[in-house]
This record gives structure tokens, sequence and C-alpha cells, in this order.
């Protein structure tokens, strides 16, 4: 029988975090999650301010994985108060744990860090993968949101790699959307507007849309960790992407769900305002494909969108329909 793994997540108390932290933990690896506002766990927690080191640290001097995933959500309107707190956000937390590896006498075997597929540019033409994949900030027509995005990914990977590591595998999660039924996540505020007949397409609907289910997500990353030939940025994402108007179609069948109305880009930036986030989340075309993982010989569980979808929608009705017991008349 195989040594339970130490594995430790930093910013693990996030939607991500919350499903990689529970499905370690079920099959039995030793987790310990470190984060600013820890809750109560079956799991080790540990307390921190992702700027400076902590006792935290000793959790990572001898642990076989760390996975850094500490990062503001980008849910919300690009002012300067929340570009500031997204860049730090992601920054401060990598330099940190960049440090406390440096300091470990037993440095971890691999140090994974959150990334994001939205690196790449713009893309109706053709797919980006880790080799060929054009990385954006250039384009003339991108606005200055889609810009600041992809600073942010650019910083925030810059910070990864130029850690002094030398004795620590490095690979950067470039993730697409990670689809669970939970009701803090994508799938969830997606599933939220097809039950009200707002499923339809947005803007043109031709932009791409990259996802992954959680299974593949957690998958991926323990394939990721038992492979150490693996290094660098790998695109951690669903071999298909799809327009957004197929993508919201098959949402809809699998919700049952027969009206979307569609939105025209004026309508969702009215929208994003009230809403307080911005545009760019449904309209920068993500078409994202995980060569690397491919290539490597991962098998996704669910490489198309209209059976993923399916069980999520699924799994989501599982965990929401209501218990009744039959009533028995009195005579």
């Amino acid at each position: 029988m195989l040594e339970p793994r130490r594995i430790v997540l930093a910013g693990g108390t996030g939607h991500v975090g919350r499903m990689l932290a529970e499905r370690f933990h079920r099959q039995g690896d030793k987790v310990t999650v470190i984060a600013r506002h820890p809750h109560g766990e079956p799991w080790q927690t540990l307390l921190w301010d992702g700027r400076t080191l902590g006792d935290w640290r000793e959790s990572i001097d001898g642990a076989d994985v760390v996975i850094n995933l500490a990062g503001r959500s980008v849910n919300c309107r690009y002012n300067e108060t929340n570009r500031r707190e997204i860049m730090e956000s992601r920054i401060e937390p990598t330099h940190v744990v960049g440090k406390a590896i440096a300091q470990s006498s037993r440095p971890p075997a691999l140090w994974m860090n959150a990334s994001t597929a939205t690196i790449y540019r713009h893309a109706l033409d053709r797919p980006m993968d880790e080799a060929t994949g054009e990385l954006g900030g250039s384009e003339a027509s991108a606005p200055a949101t889609w810009r600041f995005s992809i600073d942010v990914a650019k910083s925030w990977e810059q910070a990864f790699y130029e850690a002094a590591t030398p004795g620590t595998r490095k690979v950067a999660l470039r993730s697409a959307m990670t689809m669970s039924p939970d009701h803090d996540g994508i799938f969830d505020t997606l599933r939220k507007l097809v039950s009200l007949g707002l499923g339809g397409r947005a803007g043109s609907g031709r932009q791409f849309i990259s996802w992954i289910h959680e299974d593949d997500f957690f998958n991926a990353v323990d394939f990721l960790i038992t492979r150490p030939e693996l290094e660098g940025s790998v695109n951690v994402c669903a071999p298909n992407p799809l327009p957004n108007r197929d993508f919201m179609a098959a949402f809809r069948k699998a919700y049952g769900t027969t009206i979307g109305l569609p939105a025209a880009e004026w309508m969702l930036e009215i929208g994003a305002v009230f809403l307080r986030t911005e545009t760019e989340l449904i309209l920068k075309s993500r078409r994202v494909i995980p060569r690397r993982l491919l290539d490597a010989g991962f098998k996704f569980k669910y490489p198309e969108w209209p059976e993923a979808v399916a069980d999520l929608v699924r799994r989501w009705r599982n965990q929401h329909s209501a218990i009744s017991l039959p009533l028995k008349c009195r005579p």
C-alpha cells in the first residue's frame, strides 16, 4: 500500500481549493490548508496573511506537494482598488510560498501554482495550446480590461518562475472555468440564468468557452503529481472548447429549458455595471486545448460539454431535491 502523500493547499478555502482538499483527503492523503479565514474541516488548517512568513511554513518543509491557489475573485468591476487587490492577492502569496520552499530543509518535490487560460489572446480562428498558443495583451482591438487580466496572468507566472526553488519541480496550472454543481461556482451562476430563461447566446455567441468538469480537474492535478517529466505551464481544460451559442444550447437542453433569450453586447455592458462585474468574463474568446496533458496520455472523463453538463445538472438536482414522504390520510 502506498504511503499517504503530504499535500499543502495554500489559499485552499475557495471553490477549487475546497474541492481538491476534500478529494485528496477522501483518498487518504494528508492535507493541510493554509488560508486567511480557515474553516472547521477534517483536515489540518493553518492561518496566514498571504504576505509574510509564519508558523505555517513548517507544513511546507517535508511536504510532497504544494499547490498555491491564492487570489481574490476577478468577478468584480476593474476599478483602481480592485485591480490592485486582484494583482497583489496573486503575486504576494506566490512570492511568500516561494520563500517558504527556498528555506525548507526538505523542499517539496512539486510546487503547482494557479494560473489562468485567460493568458492567451482572444481567439476565434484557432485553438491555443502550450507550444503554439499566442499570449494576449497586444491585440489592437482588446479593451483595457482584457489587457489588465492578461497582465495579471503574466505577472503571476513571472513571480512563480522567478522564485529560487531549484530542488522543486514547478507546474503552472493554466486553468479554464472549473464546473461543479456547488452553489458558489460558475456552473450555478449559469444555471440560474438558464432557469430564468436568460441562458441564450451572449453577444455574437461566436466566442469560444473553455471549461473543465471538476472530476477531470482533480484527475488532471493528480495525474501531474505522478508525472515528474511534466513541468512548466500546462493547460488544464477540456479538449473541446465550443462557441458560446452551442455551449448555452447544450446547457438549456440538459436543464430541460427551451427558452434562452440572447443578450446583445450593449445589454451585457449595462448588466455588468449593475452586477458589479466585467463583460470580459463572457465575451472574450478562450479557445484553449490541453495539448501537454493529451500528449502525456491523460484521459478525460468528460471531453465533451453536452455529456459534462448533463452530469452536472443531474448532480445539482440530486443535491437540491426535496425529500418528501407520502402523507397518510385519516379515515
